[in-house]
This record gives structure tokens, sequence and C-alpha cells, in this order.
């Protein structure tokens, strides 16, 4: 390239570029279009690379957030928060700075001290006068008569802390707030956990200082809302600067509630140890303070459900006791010598309250009490305060009649002075449910509690049922079905074998084992050689063989399902799959079998049992206390046919005492008798009344309380359910039904197949035993070998309880049989029973078989 053809070098930013630059300017200066001014193309051969002198290259010297930078700054200026940050990019835009989280924290601090200055400037601070406050509970009778009125403000004072020992204020602070003459009156700890729980929906407990209880003490409610839980925290607050620490404990001791409706420590120590407060001794004192962490299940007296129970509030109670005074040896509270004097849990003294209730209101209060506490929540605290208004399902009358009958036959049949080691600590209970409803219009609980007995038999567990388990044996094969059965239900003609010491198969068809690993044999009461007899029979008789058997080709849980469809609570079934099962080894309650039976009687509706129709609490009525809502149990034809069989069991069986003592509408029920005569049943019903009675020994004194056996009980060898418990339910339904219209029970439909067990003889309905040398057949001068009841000739009338008894027109008793079998009647030419009433050869006749039934009939 020619020298003359190079251009002679620029200035650094002149050129063709910076005369670019400048026609744009000029327009921005004012000047004229820059349309004329030419350009080059920088890919020319002449072009020089670009430098700080081109368009590109400007934009690139200058900062890219300076522009951006002097935007944003004039629109930050402008917003009182800048977030999201707009001086950053992307992620970063949202990391609030340092100074909006100072100030964030500060704001908040600041609304959160001014919103608790005024709220604890708002608050009052507690009364205890005003805490310790209570109406009476009003119970009424189901004809809005007035019964009792509890509670009420008799069981309340308060107290200075110079009369609260030592002793007590040491072990309430070791038990319950072991900082509190150093904390501030909460426990952030307990906020958090408050806090916590109500975010997952749960309860909002969760401060636990004796300044906040103190607190919650004072409210006449209990509602666990966060309202109620922020109004305490604020008062809690207060209290914590502005109280003195004696001041706040005085308070709560005498606000905290201890059970027996006592409000206040002094009211405690009148109620637990029958003396005043300031007399209370160490190992007293850490007794109530072990009650105050509930008393439903700390007070040895029991409380609501079935966790307590008077023996497990007793057990819990000693090992909280034992806890507290341990506790305030290792808080520095008390010596380990002094803790050392204390071994034996401190006596308590009889229940004042329930001295106060006489006869069967103790019970029958009791009972209403805990109905309504578990239809409303409300906690025995809160029913101490009272202001209820309660009208119960016990009707008077009723009442008044089961109580004569059971007092009438007590009265005449047992004898303390002359047969203090048989006939001491018997006792009884009794319930009666309507079948309509499954109101609960009578009950008998006990003597009373004004007697010191405060355990309400008719609604105590612990008292094996017997043989009344086994219609529901019976009534889950109708409804199931067996092994042999192929999945259909059986009829009550299916046959099993009933002699004494049969082996029982389990659902394998093996054999069960004994502990020593023998063939299990179930025994009767017996040695009556049965043969094979209709499970109509076995119930008829009560023998135990077929239906320990039965049970397993049913299926332990089936016949559960069953019972408990009908009102059985679960707890209190036997929770093992063995043959007694069948028997009668379950403890349900006098009012519950009353109810189950009920189910029957209703063709397989079932109500549960309840005992307070109406709730008045300031005068509004409380919502939940109409009659339960109907259930259907079981199919309407098998309750009718089991009500058929336990008809047949009262016209023809071991329950024939009710016909004896001049019952004469239609009735149903069933006998139960346990090993060794510990307890004895009659459980039975009518279209309109179904109704328990239980009879058993034990010492409502004794620690484990265990039953005892009624064997030579008033002069006799062995009581059995039909003879006391059947005659105290005759005379009561008789009187109960009095005016009454007579109602008849549905017929019941034929239902099920025959479906006979392993071995039974076909096509022979019914098995009879031949004369033999090996198996001799009952003469008309053979009897079962026991007899319960021995002959009362002579005497004019019949006592209630002799269920061998006949009465006489004549002036004179008959034990013997009427009816022949075994006992009465002659044999025939072979020697075999005649004059049976079903004509089935081999079936002991009458009466007198009753003591070879089975051991729980």
């Amino acid at each position: 390239m020619s020298e003359h053809r190079r251009k002679p070098p620029q200035p650094e930013g002149g050129g063709r570029a910076a005369a670019r630059r400048a026609a744009q300017q000029r327009p921005g200066r004012g000047a004229g279009p820059a349309r004329d001014v030419p350009t080059a193309s920088p890919s020319g051969p002449y072009a020089e690379p670009p430098g700080h002198g081109g368009r590109a290259g400007a934009r690139r010297a200058t900062p890219r957030g300076r522009g951006a930078a002097g935007a944003g700054a004039g629109r930050a200026g402008k917003r009182l928060i800048n977030y999201p940050r707009s001086d950053k990019d992307g992620w970063q835009r949202f990391v609030p700075s340092w100074k909006l989280v100072c100030g964030t924290a500060l704001g908040f601090f600041a609304v959160v001290t001014a919103g608790a200055g005024i709220g604890i400037a708002s608050v009052n601070t507690p009364d205890p006068n005003k805490a310790a406050q209570a109406q009476n509970n009003v119970f009424f009778w189901a004809d809005g008569t007035q019964m009792v009125a509890t509670g009420g403000s008799m069981n309340r004072q308060i107290v200075p802390i110079d009369k609260i020992p030592k002793s007590m204020q040491n072990a309430v602070i070791a038990a319950e707030n072991e900082s509190f003459e150093t904390d501030k009156g909460v426990d952030p700890m307990g906020i958090a956990r408050a806090v916590w729980n109500m975010a997952k929906g749960g309860s909002t407990q969760g401060g636990s200082t004796i300044t906040q209880q103190y607190v919650k003490n004072t409210y006449l409610d209990s509602d666990q809302t966060l309202k109620r839980k922020v109004t305490e925290l604020f008062i809690s607050i207060k209290l914590g600067v502005s109280e003195e620490k004696d001041t706040i404990l005085a308070g709560y001791l005498n606000t905290a509630y201890y059970g027996r409706d006592a409000y206040g420590i002094q009211a405690a120590a009148r109620a637990y140890f029958g003396k005043d407060c300031k007399d209370l001794t160490p190992s007293e004192s850490a007794f109530l303070a072990s009650v105050l962490k509930g008393p439903n299940l700390y007070n040895p007296d029991g409380g609501v459900g079935t966790a307590a129970t008077p023996e497990k509030n007793t057990e819990r109670a000693k090992d909280r006791w034992a806890w507290v005074l341990d506790r305030e040896v290792a808080v520095g509270r008390m010596q380990k010598a002094e803790r050392d004097q204390f071994k034996e849990f401190p006596k308590i003294v009889d229940s004042e309250q329930a001295r106060s209730l006489s006869g069967q209101t103790g019970y029958l209060v009791d009972t209403a009490k805990k109905y309504v506490m578990k239809v409303t929540g409300l906690t025995g605290e809160e029913m101490a305060r009272g202001g209820y208004q309660i009208k119960t399902t016990f009707q008077k009358p009723r009442v008044n009649a089961l109580v004569k009958a059971v007092e009438d036959t007590r009265n005449n049949f047992l004898d303390e002075k002359a047969r203090p080691e048989y006939d001491t600590f018997v006792q009884f209970g009794a319930a009666s449910v309507d079948v309509k409803t499954g109101a609960i219009v009578a009950l008998y609980g006990g003597p009373g509690m004004d007697k010191k007995y405060f355990s309400n038999n008719a609604d105590t567990l612990g008292v094996p049922v017997g043989s009344t388990w086994k219609p529901y044996v019976l009534a889950a094969a109708m409804r199931y079905g067996t092994q042999n059965s192929h999945g259909q239900g059986i009829s009550a003609d299916s046959k099993y074998n009933a002699n004494d010491e049969t082996v029982i198969n389990n659902r394998d068809g093996k054999p069960l084992r004994d502990a020593s690993g023998k063939p299990f044999r179930q025994k009767n009461e017996g040695p009556y050689p049965y043969g094979y007899v209709t499970l109509n029979e076995a119930m008829e008789k009560s023998i135990n063989v077929p239906f320990a058997q039965l049970v397993f080709d049913v299926g332990h849980s089936k016949v559960r399902e069953v019972a408990q469809s009908t009102g059985i609570l679960k707890d209190s079934m036997n929770p093992n799959d063995d043959a007694s099962f069948a028997l009668g080894t379950s403890t349900p309650s006098a009012i519950r079998m009353a109810d189950s039976y009920a189910t029957f009687a209703a063709s397989g509706t079932h109500r549960d049992p309840f005992s307070v129709t109406s709730v008045e609490k300031d005068g509004k009525e409380l919502p939940g206390f109409g009659a339960p809502k109907e259930q259907r149990a079981m199919d309407n034809s098998i309750a009718d046919n089991i009500t058929k069989v336990l008809e047949n069991v009262v016209d023809n069986g071991t329950g024939t005492k009710v016909r004896k003592l001049g019952f004469t509408r239609p009735a149903a029920g069933k006998t139960g008798t346990t090993d060794q005569n510990k307890s004895a049943w009659f459980v039975g019903y009518t279209p309109e009344l179904s109704t328990s009675v239980a009879l058993f020994r034990t010492d409502p004194n004794s620690k484990d309380k265990k039953l005892i056996s009624m064997n030579g009980v008033g002069g006799v060898d062995s009581i059995h359910g039909g003879d006391i418990p059947a005659a105290i339910w005759t005379e009561y339904m008789k009187e109960a039904l009095k005016g009454v219209p007579v109602k008849e029970f549905p017929e019941a439909e034929k239902i099920g197949v025959t479906a006979d067990a392993s071995g039974a003889p076909s096509p022979s309905p019914s098995f009879s035993p031949s004369p033999s040398p090996s198996m001799p057949s009952p003469s008309a001068s053979s009897s079962p070998p026991v007899s319960p009841s021995p002959s009362k000739g002579g005497k004019p009338t019949c006592k209630p309880w002799e269920l061998y008894c006949i009465p006489d027109t004549n002036g004179g008793t008959n034990s013997g049989n009427t009816n022949g079998g075994p006992g009465g009647g002659t044999g025939g030419p072979s020697g075999s029973p005649s004059g049976s009433p079903s004509g089935k050869p081999g079936r002991p006749g009458g009466t007198s078989w009753g003591t070879s039934m089975g051991t729980s009939g």
C-alpha cells in the first residue's frame, strides 16, 4: 500500500467515531438534525478497533449498577420499607437488611410490651373468698320431686398462711413448683407447650407454676381457650411482681380442689383426716399434695372411669405420696432422717359427705353424677362447685320395692350373731332397667354409705356372673354358626355331649391341655350322666360341658362381639380364650347385666343404660341428656329365640323359684353360680323390665377385697342363683309391675340348622343311657348327689331362699319332686324314670335335679 494513501493518525477519541458522537449530541444541544452527517461502516478496511470512544465501549465503561442505583435510589427514597430490596437482584432482593431485621424486632418488642402492660393493668387480682363459693347440686326423682341437695358452702373455709403448716407448704412446692420462691409467676416452657399444643389442635394446657394454678382456681369455669390462657398469663405476671409469695401460696392452697367436695386446705384436712389443717403431719401433708395432681385418679375413694377404681386410685395415691416425700428430700425441704420416719400410708377417715347420704341415696347420687360427668365432660371439681339441677330416671316406688325385697331376704336369711364365720360380709347388688328406653329405674348398691359401705354394688366390677353368660354363647352360635354348620346359624335343638368330665376340643379338633399336659376335662356341678342333650336342655339345667365346647366351635371373639353389642363393656370380659370364658368368668356390673338382657327382651334392640334425663345450670338446659339412641344388636329372631330358651329356664329349669313364689307374668331369665359359691346371680326380664340381682361375699375393708366362698352362708350347704337372687328378683318384680298390663313376649320363629357336635347319636333326638353296671339308670329312689337345701318339713311356709321347698297348703312343706324324675315318681319295669314333663328319657324332671346342674348354674 502506497504511503500517500495512508491517513495520518488521529488523536485518541477523535476521528469518525468522535464525529458520530458529536453529531448524535447535537440534537440534545439544540443543533439541527444530524441526518446529513456521513458515516462509515466499522467493518471497512480502514476501521479502527473500537476503543473507549465507541458506543459499545461507552456502555461498557459505564458501571452497570450506577444507573440502576441512581434510579433505584430515587424509587427507594419514596418507600417506607425497602422490601423486597430494589437495590438487589434475584434471590438477594428477598434477604432483609440488618436494619430491617432490627427495626422489626424492636417494633414487635415495643408492641408486645405495650400490650402486656395494658393487659396487666386491666386485669384484676384473684379473690380467694370468691373462688371458695359454691352452690348445691339438687337431684330429683323421675317424677320431678326432690331427692336430695348436696354440696354447697358447708365445706369451705379460708385460712391464713400462718395456719398452714410448713410441712404442707414444703410438700406442695416440692411436688408442684420447685422454683416457686424465685420465679416471676410464669413458666416460659409451660407457655411454649401451651402454644405448641394449641397449634397442633390439642388442648391449651401448659402453665404449671403455683401462681398460674392459683389464678386458674379463681375462675368458676374451666374453658380451655386461648383468651382464658392469655388472661391467666397476665394475672400471673401481675401477681408475680406485685404480691408476696406467702400470699400467693396461701391463695393457692385455699382454692385448690382436693376431692370429697373439699375446696381449700382446711376443708381437705377435715374431709380426709378429721382435723384442722394446722395439725397436719408431714405424712398427711404429702398425701394432700398428692391428691392435688388429680382427685379423680388419686382420691382413694375412687372416681369416674374404669381407671379410677378405689383400688387403682389407692395404689396411685400411695406411690405419689412416697414420691412427694422423696422429692422433699431431693430439693432440700426435708431431712432424710425425717423422711425415714414415714413408712406407712396415713389413715384416712370415712367421707363425711358420703355418711350424710343415707340408705340408697348415696348410690343413686353417685350413679347420676358419673353419668352427668360422662355426658358433659365436667370434672369432679366442676361438679363440686354445684349449681346443677339434675333430674334422674330413678323411680322412688321401685327403688323402695327393691330395697324392701333385699332387706327382707337379708333379715330372714342371715344371722351374723349366730353364724359370724359364715354370714358376715355377705353383699347384695341389684339394678332394674326399663326395656323400652334403657332408663335405670331402680338399684340397690349396698347397706348405705352412712353405714360405711361406700362401694356401689350395683355398679361394681369384679363379681363373676356365672352361667348368666351362657345366653351370649348360644346367641353367637345362632348368629354365626359353628364349625359343624358350615357358616349357618344353629338352632337350640342342636345336641352336645353333656356328661361330666368330657374332654373339650379346640377349634382344630384337638383336646385342650391342662396345666399338667393332660387332656382338659370340663366338670359339671355333679356326675349325673346326661349323655347328649339339646342346647335348650343344657341351658335349662345349666350344664357346663355343652357350652364349654360350644364356645370353641363358635369362636371366643364372636361371643365377645355379641356380648358387647348388648352393652357389656369390653373391659369387664375375661380376656382369655379358655373354656371357663363360656361359664361366666367375666365380671360386668349389675347395671350392665340388666341392660344387656333388656336387649333380648326388646327383640335385639339395644339401648345404653342411662340415669339422667335433664340437667339445668343457671336456668339453661345442658344438651345431651335425651334417651340414648337405639341400636340393632342382633336379628329379632335370634333375640326372640334366646327369650324362648330363657322362658324354659324359668318354667322348667333352674329358675323355677320365680314360679313357686307366685310370679305369673311372662318371664325369662338365667341363674348363675360360680366355683366355691363365691357369687350367685339371677338375671331375668319381662317385656317391661329387666332386673339383675347379685349375691357375693367380700370384706369391704380388706386390702384386696377378694371374694369369699358362700358355702354355709345362711346355714345352707351351697347357694345358687336360683334361690336367694331369684327370690329377691321375684319379690321386687311382683311389686314393681303392680298395675302394669300383662304383655306377652313376641313369638319366636324357627331359625337355624340343627348342627350336632361331633359324636352325637343320629337320628335319635336325644341320648338315653341304657341301664348297665357301668352306667346305672336313674330310678325312682335315686336322686342327684347333693341337695343344697334339705327338707324343711313341718314349717307352715317356705323360706324365700329355699329353692326346693314347695309350699303346702295343708300347713306343711314338701321338698320332694312332684313332677317325676330323679327324686320323685316311680320307675318303669326297667327302672328308668317316668313322668318327666318333657317325656324325654334320662332327663331329670321336676326340681330336685337342680343340684346336679353346672357349677356355674
